[in-house]
């Protein structure tokens, strides 16, 4: 077969990816090269059609041809994989996955995962890892919602192990596990010794989807065992991880009790109403229109959001820095009236890996209001594709009888006056 006498290949493309993704990454190149050239009173018309028809010809006559090639070498790379190391591969995954997670790595699995299963039928690289994973995450928010008396952490980590279960694991790990460390850890002990079993029993999914407990069907396949083993591997996860969190709160969780029965003593003590000043200047969103189901459905805790019109965070109380994200694109704070917030500076912006993001306080370290914590690229966080809301959100909701924000002013400066916590 032949265009304007340019032999092609006949390759067949059905269910590829390989050559996809090589197309699209050769387009995004021609694009950017035509854009430089072409005025601009006709980039309109003129780009898209000569973008196209290059990457056409390149695609069908190199590009597409060369994906093919790679896409069977490829496979034979997974097939490989599959009989001498796929129990490494999702052993790690699992393990390591909140902290992939974290530091945005795990998109990068991604491609992977999709090639591999469109080329063998079959996916074990990301799947039984990532559920395995989740699963843990959920189990250890729900241990610890039901050890805890610390009421800000109860809620939000009975609603995030929830959520964990079903494959959503933002607020279990970013609300509850991550903050409190030992549910991290006895999570990551309980997916490790999960992922084990998973992937010496050659685990394998036979289609995509979320990572929870509604995605074990995807198991379902020719191989009926791939079903039996993912709910073993589950199981051991579960156990393990409710275990290892259950010992590891006696010690954790042993001083709350006490600063409650203290409480009761002293009947004059009253949460007071507290004042929350506004850290990033810009235009006041309502949580419930934050482009993220983890921060609208107030899973995490009630707040607001902002769309920033400048790239700087500042403390909004007297109080310590609990915790800041080595990505930097989020910090805990505590104030001294033992208000508890997260700022989260845009979505999914942990992918970024700290890129465009500067921290000027470190954790643990004491801070006045008014003081500068962060700056950030907003306009480089913008061109690279994220949505810039900003939750700030009250961790430690369930303390207050409510939480009531600004809704008088869209647009609002710094320190004005942006949350009412009633005691």
């Amino acid at each position: 077969m032949e265009i304007f006498g340019i032999p092609l290949r006949l390759v067949s493309y059905g269910s590829s990816v390989i050559p996809i993704l090589l197309i699209v990454l050769a387009q995004s190149y021609i694009e950017r090269f035509v854009k430089k050239i072409i005025p601009d009173a006709i980039k309109i018309i003129f780009v898209p059609m000569i973008t196209i028809f290059v990457t056409a010809i390149l695609a069908l006559t190199v590009i597409g041809p060369l994906g093919s090639f790679v896409g069977d070498y490829m496979a034979m790379g997974f097939e490989f994989l599959g009989s001498y190391g796929a129990w490494l591969i999702i052993f790690l995954v699992a393990t390591l996955w909140p902290i992939l997670v974290m530091f945005g790595i795990h998109h990068s699995i991604v491609p992977l995962s999709l090639a591999q299963i469109t080329t063998l039928g079959y996916e074990n690289i990301l799947g039984p890892g990532a559920i395995i994973s989740n699963i843990s995450q959920g189990v250890a928010a729900l241990v610890v919602g039901w050890r805890t008396k610390d009421t800000s952490f109860k809620q939000i980590a009975n609603t995030g192990g929830i959520t964990g279960l079903m494959g959503i694991t933002e607020p279990a790990l970013y609300g509850v596990n991550l903050p409190k460390k030992y549910p991290l850890i006895a999570a990551m002990i309980g997916s490790a010794c999960g992922g084990l079993y998973a992937g010496l029993m050659g685990v394998s999914r036979y289609a995509t989807g979320a990572s929870g407990i509604p995605a074990i069907p995807l198991y379902i396949g020719e191989n009926i065992w791939n079903l039996y083993n993912i709910l073993i591997a589950t199981v051991i996860t579960a156990i393990v991880t409710a275990v290892v969190t259950y010992v590891l709160s006696l010690k954790y969780e042993k001083d709350i009790p006490k600063q409650k029965e203290n409480s009761k003593d002293d009947k004059t003590l009253k949460i007071k109403d507290t004042v929350i000043t506004n850290p990033i200047k810009g235009q006041i969103v309502s949580l419930k229109d934050v482009k993220d189901n983890a921060f609208a459905s107030e899973a995490m805790g009630k707040g607001i959001a902002i769309e920033p019109s400048e790239g700087k965070v500042i403390a909004p109380f007297n109080g310590e820095i609990v915790s800041l994200f080595p990505t930097k694109h989020a910090i805990g704070l505590l104030s001294d009236d033992g208000v508890e917030i997260l700022i989260h500076i845009g979505l999914n912006t942990v992918e970024l890996n700290g890129k465009y993001f500067e921290a000027y306080v470190e954790q643990g370290q004491r801070v006045s209001q008014g003081q500068t914590l962060l700056t950030f690229d907003l306009e480089k966080i913008k061109q690279a594709g994220y949505v810039t809301q900003t939750p700030i959100i009250v961790t430690n909701t369930y303390n207050y009888s409510d939480v009531i924000t600004n809704n008088s002013n869209r647009n609002i400066d710094f320190n004005n006056e942006l949350l009412i916590l009633k005691g």
